[in-house]
């Protein structure tokens, strides 16, 4: 699905000590993440830190990325939040900064019913001209988008795209064999059943630090090599499990950056506590 690519980051947001955005840190992270194969960058999502970003700081990061992106990568801006209204200001925002395309979380914390998460997603969809990938994650959001609201949701002619990160393969393989929807895995552990069972690509946090063996994985499925893609997965274990297994991502993948001097500093804004190792 080339409006959104296929090796996707979800991207950190460098910050240095006391939580000011760092424009440097971005611009070498940006870079590097270009050289190792990434497609698409995902701005200002969960990995991101988007909680604790103003609208402006959002609006900004994505007009920062998307110039210095210069049009070799696709720029997916993370604009969804459990205010529909403020969902709506900063998907306007982020089109008028240039992104590609809209990451719409299901609304978190509120606990809509389906009827409120689709008029939420619609909403969002509208205010822009973008195409627009859904965000399903029940672990943080509180609750599911049902396989019945997705397929409601794929009727809007800029709902293209779900970012799963439920982890259930035989509902994912169900709607996008009912559906149009592409599928991307936003689990990392799952990475290479997602992408055998026919997801279009991956939205990484490990792929912050390790875009070029994603890159490779998503490559070997493509080709029908399992057994490579096997040895790649399986060679990515430990440092998924560091990433994903041993604490928040988004610190250990600062952590990993700014051990490998590509970012400044492994700074993160409260709540969230900087790696300790």
């Amino acid at each position: 699905m080339t409006e959104f690519g296929a090796n996707l980051v979800a991207m950190v947001t460098p910050m240095e000590p006391g939580g000011a955005l760092s424009e440097p840190g971005l611009a070498n992270l940006v870079d590097h993440l270009l050289a190792t194969g990434c497609d698409g960058l995902v701005v200002g999502g969960t990995t991101g830190e988007s909680p604790t970003l103003t609208e402006s700081e959002a609006a900004g990061l994505v007009g920062s990325v998307v110039t210095r992106v210069a049009g070799r990568a696709r720029v997916i801006a993370g604009v969804g939040t459990y205010d529909t209204a403020a969902s709506v200001r900063r998907a306007r925002e982020a089109e008028a900064a240039g992104a590609d395309g809209l990451l719409v979380v299901c609304p978190y914390y509120s606990r809509p019913t389906q009827a409120g998460v689709i008029a939420h997603c619609v909403a969002v969809a509208d205010a822009t001209e973008l195409p627009v990938m859904l965000y399903d994650v029940p672990a943080r959001a509180g609750l599911a988008m049902t396989p019945e609201t997705l397929a409601e949701l794929a009727g809007h002619p800029r709902i293209r795209a779900v970012k799963d990160a439920k982890g259930d393969l035989f509902e994912a393989m169900t709607v996008m064999a009912g559906t149009s929807l592409a599928y991307y895995c936003g689990i990392d552990e799952l990475n290479l059943p997602y992408l055998a069972c026919g997801a279009a690509g991956l939205v990484s946090v490990v792929a912050n630090v390790a875009a070029d063996r994603t890159a490779a994985l998503i490559g070997a499925v493509r080709r029908g090599d399992l057994e490579t893609a096997r040895e790649i997965q399986t060679a990515l274990l430990p440092l998924t499990e560091s990433i994903m297994r041993c604490g928040p991502g988004t610190t250990a993948a600062k952590a990993a950056l700014a051990e490998r001097g590509i970012i400044p500093h492994a700074a993160v804004r409260l709540p969230l506590i900087e790696s300790a190792a």
